[in-house]
């Protein structure tokens, strides 16, 4: 493993994890900023080891492979916590609704990089490619989640009942570039192996 910049980074956000989960069930007047600023730490590292990589030539097959573990952990940590403490926020538009919200985006996450895995053992990895879809799932995932956490109004506007719709509209887009990945590699997918 190289030691760099940005692989120092993504180990930092997984390290992150335990302690960004602790936060959260603290039972103290900060938690929701605590939570929040820890989530947005742990984005702004993935975007900083990104950058960092690209700009000071550190990519390394280790730090591609780290990553993206290291988003879906945090994402994952992240939705789940909520989902597991509605006590913890005010209450969702429909529970069941986000229960299913949350398995879509992780299951999606799952299975795109199964997807990606195989699709490199057949030499194909390019053709799924991070498509402009993903990105902009990302980035409303990352915002929803973010007020979702915080929670508190910002400017009058409640926060936690945007984030919540922004993570159903992530949703949309999470099954958009799902559907665009599995387009991508159905040739693959439907080829006969002997």
């Amino acid at each position: 493993m190289p030691i760099n910049a940005p692989n120092i980074l993504t180990l930092l956000r997984i390290a992150l994890i335990p302690v960004f989960v602790l936060i959260y069930f603290l039972s103290v007047p900060w938690v929701h900023v605590g939570a929040a600023g820890f989530f947005l730490l742990a984005a702004l590292t993935d975007w900083l080891d990104g950058y960092l990589a690209r700009r000071w030539n550190q990519s390394s097959a280790f730090g591609a492979f780290l990553d993206p573990v290291a988003d879906k952990l945090m994402v994952a940590a992240a939705l789940i916590m909520i989902v597991a403490n509605p006590g913890q926020h005010p209450p969702l538009l429909s529970a069941p609704l986000f229960s299913v919200v949350v398995l879509i985006i992780i299951g999606r996450e799952i299975a795109v990089s199964a997807l990606r895995e195989w699709m490199a053992e057949v030499g194909k990895r390019k053709s799924v490619a991070v498509s402009v879809v993903g990105k902009f799932k990302t980035g409303a995932q990352m915002v929803a989640i973010l007020l979702l956490l915080y929670e508190r109004p910002i400017a009058g506007i409640p926060s936690f009942r945007v984030g919540e719709l922004l993570l159903y509209v992530a949703a949309l887009l999470t099954l958009w570039s799902m559907g665009v990945y599995l387009k991508a590699a159905w040739p693959e997918l439907t080829k006969t192996r002997d």
